[in-house]
């Protein structure tokens, strides 16, 4: 029976405001407890992540333990540890989005032994909130209460140790219940891990960054900084238009002296301001760091400022050393930080001279991070000496206003400075990768594929499916080398003389079911990351190299998307969606189909499909593949010519390959060479992305994945449009079409790097493509900028995107509803899909 209460929350949103909200709050006799000494696994709904049965004890951490400690707990050799739902949403209220999602993503690993423990649902282990009882001493109380009845509810089997910070609890709590004991973090970890040092090291170290900062504080007198508004002031200020919020974005060129707020939410519309509010100097940037969500108060117009234009070797020269300052712009000082966006830093520690030169206390150090838009930190380590020349992992833990740089904590060791496995660590830890290896129960869930027992295409599916594979020439054209082939294409002639154009893809969601241990795994990671000498995939290899990859001379299945085309227009007649069998016939390289195309056939041996063919089967085939390839560029100039007409944009980046030595050291950098191919088949899957937004768009219009490519900026421009205009040319930036044509008309027949430069110069002022949710979003702003369609989604990668899987199930459940079935296909609300959008995003802007 459930038993009613009501409870009020007080909700940080997203833009930094506080909301005061009263729930109904419904309480159960059981929730699921993941333990497997349930008595009642059946009525506790024990479905999932089960705790690991061979431990000798469990591990409750109170609030304060799981804010401060977060990344001891995540040590894989501790085990058998129970989050309860009040810690989780202490972090969440108390510590910003960042660590709580750390923290989830923690409970989602299928490698860690912990579990989450919904104490505020069980009837028996919610305790209402005294009058007058401090926040903080009913959260304690909330989990000892929570480890009271979990140790009865597991028939006192086993023993369950809460871990504290709180002295009052410690001793209120440590002896009254049998098989339930009260301790600090720091007695645990002596008493139940005395070998697990690097634990030890950790917890030393955020325990002297927390004695230094009370050390700090009564110590110092004088303010360094002025300090920041209380949160309700802040969020009356940014509700009234006193002060506007956005994000910090610090000039990485002049990190000392720049940075720049960019307007969101509310107040990007309602302070009628043209363009980001520039943060000049330090004080004015009062602690904030690179990333962080502010409130910020406009200063006077008479104290505007003017950006930097140009680079300085001394970051803190300023324009009084002879350069001269831009139109001055919207400058402002940070009042107050509305959410922190702190993650780990990768640092440097100084030399022994300039330790020695930091003062009389040698333990405190000043470190340098290497992303150069954050601050100095200092830690307390007395291992300075010793790692000189490594690059370490640290936190940043406070900021007083009575402080010139921040105080952080030492982490890990990543690697020696120049060491290739250090240096790809480094790039990982700041862009914030996780490339642990698949865990047991992820690869569970994995098809076999081996010689002993190889994969086959189901009788099941071949019922359900469209075979293509012996009516259809299908082949796929990538890079050399590439692995992970998403997607094929065929074309060919019907019997009343149209053509079918075909895109394939493959069928990944068919072997990851939502919400699954792979699926989760992948929503986290978003996309497969490549670097020089190694990629980290997104899927486990048997998917991503081998059931999934629509490789040459094999039965795979795909979604495929085909189109019947008007023999002589291209004109689209009709379009089918659906899951498909192809067996692709070539896995072709760029450049060999760039030959077949141009019709040099002095290297067909390098295509191995025609390896072992005698002459005529070889000319035969030759003949049908070069006519497809043909057929395709033909098809694909027209789709081109049409978006042209609408305004699409042909920018300019250079694409660069990376060779390496048998070192692993860079031997060169050899640049794309731009081939028609490439277009042919970039305009293939920009139309299957087209024509599948607009098929999940009308079938769930308040719930579909698509990308939009907001218009630039105008100021963007105002560099691009000062260069051309020195040259002779003028650039009309109001529309993509009048920006498309007057780059085309900006060619100089005595200097072609011209039109390349100035193109390139358009590629750097265009905004950023985003993932979005179509609830959200008015269908006037669905539009892509730079391809000129009015809608578009990524549907042709999922083996490295996770957007894409989410746009194949969308498009499953749309073609079940076309046939009005049952939707299996498990899809995301508006709300939730937003969310993920952000996340996607999130995880995309480390390329960006």
């Amino acid at each position: 029976m459930l038993q009613k209460r009501e409870k009020v929350l007080l909700l940080r949103t997203f833009q930094g405001r506080t909301l005061r909200i009263v729930r109904e709050h419904y309480l159960r006799p059981l929730v699921p407890c993941h333990s497997p000494l349930c008595p009642q696994p059946s009525a506790c709904r024990n479905d999932g992540k089960l705790l690991c049965s061979d431990v000798t004890h469990y591990v409750i951490p109170d609030w304060k333990v799981v804010q401060d400690y977060l990344e001891i707990l995540e040590f894989l050799e501790l085990k058998g540890i129970i989050f309860m739902q009040t810690a989780c949403q202490a972090v969440q209220h108390q510590r910003g989005r960042r660590q709580y999602n750390k923290l989830r993503n923690l409970l989602k690993d299928a490698r860690r032994d912990c579990i989450l423990f919904a104490n505020e649902f069980q009837q028996h282990c919610y305790l209402p909130r005294e009058r007058g009882e401090p926040m903080e001493k009913w959260q304690t109380r909330s989990i000892y209460n929570a480890a009271v009845w979990y140790y009865h509810h597991c028939q006192d089997r086993m023993p369950v140790v809460m871990v504290t910070e709180d002295e009052e609890a410690i001793r209120q709590y440590g002896s009254e219940t049998e098989g339930v004991f009260v301790i600090s973090f720091k007695n645990y970890l002596d008493d139940f891990w005395p070998d697990l040092k690097a634990a030890h090291e950790l917890c030393d170290s955020i325990l002297q960054s927390r004695r230094e900062k009370e050390s700090e504080n009564q110590e110092s007198h004088g303010k360094e900084y002025p300090e920041h508004l209380p949160p309700e002031v802040l969020e009356a200020g940014v509700k009234s238009g006193c002060y506007v919020q956005g994000t910090l974005n610090v000039n990485k060129h002049r990190a000392q002296i720049e940075a720049f707020v960019r307007l969101q939410g509310a107040s990007c519309k309602d302070s009628g301001l043209a363009s980001d509010i520039l943060v000049h100097g330090l004080k004015a940037r009062n602690r904030a760091i690179h990333g962080d969500l502010v409130a910020v108060e406009l200063l006077p117009t008479r104290e505007w400022k003017g950006r930097t234009a140009a680079l300085c070797e001394n970051d803190s020269e300023d324009k009084a050393s002879g350069e001269s300052p831009s139109e001055p712009m919207p400058t402002g000082r940070v009042v107050g930080i509305l959410q922190k966006n702190w993650r780990d830093y990768v640092v440097t520690f100084p030399s022994k001279e300039e330790i020695q030169s930091q003062g009389k206390n040698a333990q405190k150090v000043l470190v340098t991070p290497w992303d150069y838009r954050i601050p100095k930190i200092r830690i307390s380590t007395q291992q300075a000496g010793a790692l000189q020349d490594f690059r370490v992992v640290v936190r940043i833990d406070s900021w007083e206003s009575t402080s010139v740089y921040p105080n952080g904590h030492f982490v890990r060791v990543l690697g020696r400075i120049g060491d290739l496995e250090g240096e790809i660590a480094t790039i990982l830890v700041e862009n914030n990768i996780s490339v642990v290896p698949f865990s047991e129960a992820q690869m569970c869930e994995m098809p076999v594929n081996s010689p002993e027992n190889p994969w086959k295409v189901s009788p099941e599916e071949e019922k359900r499916r469209k075979d293509l594979r012996t009516t259809h020439l299908v082949f796929s054209i990538d890079p050399k080398g590439c692995e992970d082939v998403d997607d094929a294409l065929s074309v060919r002639t019907l019997r009343n003389g149209n053509l079918q154009l075909g895109v394939h893809i493959a069928d990944v969601t068919h072997f990851v079911a939502a919400n699954s241990y792979t699926d989760v795994e992948a929503r986290t990671r978003a996309t497969t990351y490549y670097l020089a000498d190694r990629r980290y995939d997104m899927l486990p290899p048997v998917l991503s190299s081998d059931l999934c990859s629509l490789l040459g001379g094999v039965d795979r299945y795909a979604v495929s998307v085909l189109w019947e085309l008007d023999k002589t227009s291209y004109e689209i007649k009709k379009v089918w969606y659906g899951r498909t069998i192809i067996r692709s016939a070539y896995k072709l390289f760029y450049e060999a189909a760039q030959e077949l195309l141009d019709g040099n056939f002095n290297n067909i041996n390098e295509i191995p499909e025609f390896k072992d063919l005698d002459e005529k089967s070889r000319q035969t085939r030759l003949q049908e593949l070069v006519w497809a390839i043909g057929k395709l560029t033909d098809i694909a100039r027209h789709i081109r010519a049409k978006r042209d007409g609408c305004g699409a944009l042909e920018l300019e980046g250079v694409e660069v390959r990376v060779q390496l030595d048998e070192r692993k050291n860079i031997h060169d950098l050899i640049p794309r060479q731009p081939l028609e191919v490439h277009e042919t088949v970039a305009e293939c899957m920009i139309l299957a992305n087209h024509w599948v937004a607009k098929k999940i768009w009308e079938s769930f219009p308040q719930q579909a994945l698509l990308r939009q490519h907001p218009p630039p900026r105008q100021e963007f421009f105002t560099e691009l449009r000062d260069c051309a205009q020195a040259k002779g040319f003028l650039i009309d930036t109001r529309s993509n079409k009048t920006l498309a044509d007057s780059l085309d008309k900006a060619d100089d027949p005595n200097d072609p790097i011209v039109n390349k430069l100035l193109r390139s110069m358009a590629t750097q002022a265009m905004s950023n493509a985003l993932y979005f949710s179509t609830g959200s979003c008015a269908e006037e702003d669905f539009h892509h900028y730079g391809l000129a369609l009015d809608k578009y989604t990524h549907f042709t990668s999922p083996i490295r995107r996770y957007s894409d899987m989410i746009v194949h199930r969308l498009l499953m459940a749309a073609i079940s509803k076309d046939k009005k079935e049952e939707i299996k296909e498990k899809l995301f609300s508006n709300k939730d899909l937003e969310e993920l959008c952000r996340h996607i995003n999130n995880r995309n802007r480390i390329w960006d």
